[in-house]
């Protein structure tokens, strides 16, 4: 079997990273002389896993104004409203190779969360045209996401394995026939472990992740997260290791989080982790800690696979999903609007620690179910075969 990923923006969003790399990992295991290549917006940040077969520039072509591409798509879109033509054009890089594969899989996970998607619903269609397997690899989708001609899109898909249960419940009720439900390969990536960092306190360090996106989006957010990082400081003895998660330009979480640590770094138990780690050391470092709080949804899935009690600053569907999957319920995971206050985050702070070895024995026993039901995503895939 020959699979083609793509919607992959580039690995320096290491959660996208991680979705790469364990699907590879796990496809490989379970089918027989599979192949897997990729189609990156960013090829160069992707050399760094090495079990893909070949990666590909699957970046988008701008079509340059005044050119006879541009005419015919300006003629096409005003005579007969037609965007085929130029979508066709931007997203060459990806067409072009749909002959190459058996099965091409859309892999952005909750890349459906964000408005329309004419290039995707133009690729699906070509791909479907050229009568290749089609399929959306565990994907988050929010109830408020789904247009008509989101939902037509979806109907072209040959499989979509939805990686938790609010997804999986949703598209059903939307009365899709060809939806599964997994978890998110990443819960079995391996770990690399590094050595430790100096300050690093063994059993008693707890990792912070934040995002501009979220402090973006909750402008309060920054504020209430400082007074939490003070909270723990002064009621615990515990070591933060500030942890980032995406290091792309205009989306670094290293240059959020080294403004706390320059803010904190004077009390001797505030650190900050590498910029430019990968999926798996960073997750080697995140297993090895007490306690987890995090914005970026990958990271907290590291946290989740090493039995890390963890806090999820979340803002959609698939931290909620992924949360109800693992307690019944969404224990521990914070709205965009709740992470406004300090207080909140140091109470749900204090109930962590409270319960941390109820939820340690709650992961003990939910996350060998939710590795099987990963694994299970790559027999369905082996059923379009």
């Amino acid at each position: 079997m020959r699979i083609m990923m793509f919607a992959h923006g580039g690995s320096l969003n290491r959660g996208c990273e991680a979705i790469v790399r364990s699907s590879t990992g796990i496809i490989k295991e379970g089918i027989g002389g599979a192949k897997v290549f990729l189609l990156s917006d960013r090829p160069d940040t992707d050399r760094i896993i090495g079990t893909l077969d070949h990666i590909y520039d699957g970046s988008a072509i701008p079509i340059s104004k005044y050119s006879p591409q541009w005419l015919m798509s300006l003629l096409r879109v005003r005579l007969f409203k037609d965007e085929k033509y130029a979508l066709g054009q931007i997203h060459h890089n990806v067409i072009k190779r749909i002959g190459l594969a058996d099965v091409c899989m859309s892999i952005g996970g909750d890349n459906y969360c964000y408005g329309e998607q004419p290039g995707w619903y133009e690729i699906n269609r070509r791909i479907k045209k050229k009568g290749k397997k089609l399929v959306l690899w565990g994907c988050s989708i929010g109830e408020e996401d789904i247009t008509p001609r989101k939902l037509e899109d979806l109907k072209l898909f040959d499989l979509i394995l939805a990686r938790e249960t609010l997804t999986y419940n949703m598209l059903k009720n939307k009365g899709l026939t060809n939806v599964r439900l997994v978890a998110d390969p990443a819960f079995t990536m391996e770990k690399i472990e590094l050595a430790l960092p100096i300050g690093w306190q063994e059993g008693n360090t707890i990792g912070l992740n934040f995002s501009p996106l979220v402090m973006n989006r909750n402008q309060q957010s920054k504020g209430a997260i400082r007074e939490l990082i003070s909270h723990i400081l002064r009621t615990t003895d515990m070591t933060i290791a500030l942890t980032p998660h995406v290091i792309e330009d205009g989306n670094n979480d290293f240059d959020v989080l080294n403004g706390y640590y320059r803010e904190f770094k004077h009390t001797g138990r505030v650190i900050l982790l590498p910029g430019n780690l990968t999926a798996v050391q960073y997750k080697g470092y995140i297993a090895r800690m007490r306690f987890f709080i995090g914005a970026r949804t990958h990271a907290t899935i590291a946290a989740y696979s090493n039995l890390v009690p963890t806090i999820v600053l979340g803002y959609s569907v698939k931290s909620k999903g992924i949360a109800t999957d693992l307690f019944g319920e969404e224990k521990l995971v914070l709205g965009i609007e709740e992470i406004s206050s300090g207080e909140l985050l140091a109470s749900k702070f204090e109930e962590m620690v409270r319960e941390e070895q109820e939820i340690r024995d709650r992961l003990k026993q939910a996350i060998p179910q939710i590795k099987q039901m990963s694994y299970q995503a790559v027999e369905y895939l082996r059923e379009l075969a």
